[in-house]
């Protein structure tokens, strides 16, 4: 004689906690008829061969794509390539005066100056502008220095690096100035009034250029503080 089968422990606790046919109406809609969702998977490359043939496609397709990718040069190779000097063909004054027409324009209006109704800056809030400023196209000069022989050297700034000041000057000749322990003026013009009347006179500026010893990406976030500085 066959055993009768045996009652699903789920319906059996249901009879615990709700009438006959209430429990057996859950049980057949909550359990009996419960949808079963399964999520699709992938086949396995190694039980389909049209699946490994395209797994094996797609791989060869992305070593491709990272093998056509140039790789970067390295500063060896910067180096030999002399990939950031300037050659002696173009270290001529006149090629970098346009440059310096646009710089005085971005100062102006970084400072403020460029609407024409201010004809003056305060020292407190310019400090922070002119430490975050590009200063490449800027004509400076060096006013003060421990080194002698560097005052009154006078050129437009080309290459702005972490120690360095490269300036072409007047005579047409690349000059490096280190930063340490060095005092740079430079001006900035104001634009004449529309009135027609006196032409205002240009603002000049004097930065210690110890304070600009960094890389002219990374000054945009330093924090300068005043303070008198006893090298110079």
């Amino acid at each position: 004689m066959a055993s009768e089968p045996q009652e699903h422990i789920a319906e059996t606790l249901l009879k615990c906690a709700h009438s006959p046919d209430l429990a057996a109406t859950i049980f057949r809609e909550k359990v009996k008829q419960r949808p079963l969702l399964l999520r699709p998977t992938s086949p396995d490359p190694d039980l389909n061969a049209r699946s490994k043939r395209q797994y094996e496609r797609l791989q060869k397709a992305k070593k491709q794509r990272k093998s056509n990718k140039p790789k970067p040069l390295s500063a060896k190779q910067k180096r030999a390539l002399c990939v950031y000097e300037i050659l002696k063909e173009q270290q001529k004054y006149a090629i970098y005066e346009p440059l310096h027409r646009m710089w005085c324009g971005y100062m102006r209006e970084i400072l403020g100056l460029s609407d024409g109704k201010r004809s003056y800056v305060e020292a407190s809030s310019v400090g922070p502008i002119l430490v975050s400023a590009d200063f490449h196209g800027a004509l400076l000069e060096v006013v003060r220095s421990r080194c002698g022989s560097r005052v009154s050297g006078k050129g437009i700034v080309v290459k702005d690096t972490k120690f360095t000041f490269e300036l072409v000057t007047p005579k047409n000749e690349l000059k490096i100035m280190p930063k340490e322990h060095t005092v740079f003026r430079f001006e900035v013009p104001l634009e004449p009034k529309e009135d027609g009347g006196e032409e205002p006179k240009p603002l000049i500026f004097e930065i210690h250029g110890s304070q600009f010893e960094n890389r002219a990406t990374d000054r945009a976030n330093k924090k300068v503080k005043q303070h008198f500085d006893p090298d110079l």
